[in-house]
């Protein structure tokens, strides 16, 4: 007979509005609910404010859940784990694994497949990144070297005023 895997995760989640996170959270673990995967336990702690300083807020909240689980076998386990990505694993039984050489090889394919796509997306942001950074030197060589590239505020919608100036 095949033991099951009891485990615990712990899932969390930023954002705003607080009420959104529960929901969110609540959605989240509700996917989890698959076949050879049974639902034990769940507590979702309420969401509080994240801080900027100890005196102001950012105006986003967080929020976690304690979800406990009866998986069927070790694929699954790393399978809601890698798809879910949660902050924490915990297994609490069995305590001792009997793993077949198949079975660690899917599972170590499925992390390196994983592992693949991350480095693909990190490329294309250092490409883009790049990019950027070629277009903003062009930009900052064709204004010269008197002239600094400000940033826009979102309250100011205008331009840099040495640049009006120079049209005008």
């Amino acid at each position: 007979m095949v033991k099951k895997i009891r485990t615990l995760f712990i899932f969390e989640m930023i954002g705003k509005p607080p009420e959104y996170l529960k929901e969110n959270l609540e959605s989240y673990i509700k996917s989890l609910q698959t076949e050879g995967v049974k639902l034990l336990s769940k507590k979702i702690h309420e969401p509080k404010p994240i801080e900027a300083q100890k005196t102001e807020t950012t105006g986003l909240f967080c929020s976690f859940a304690e979800v406990e689980l009866e998986i069927d076998n070790l694929n699954l386990l790393f399978g809601i784990t890698f798809r879910m990505l949660p902050s924490h694993v915990e297994v609490i039984e069995p305590a001792d694994f009997n793993l077949k050489n198949f079975d660690l090889s899917a599972i170590i394919s499925d992390l390196a497949i994983k592992l693949h796509k991350y480095d693909e997306v990190v490329k294309v942001l250092m490409m883009e990144r790049d990019n950027l950074n070629v277009q903003l030197n062009t930009l900052k060589a064709r204004l010269g070297s008197g002239v600094k590239v400000e940033e826009i505020k979102k309250d100011d919608k205008s331009v840099n005023k040495k640049d009006k100036k120079k049209k005008k």
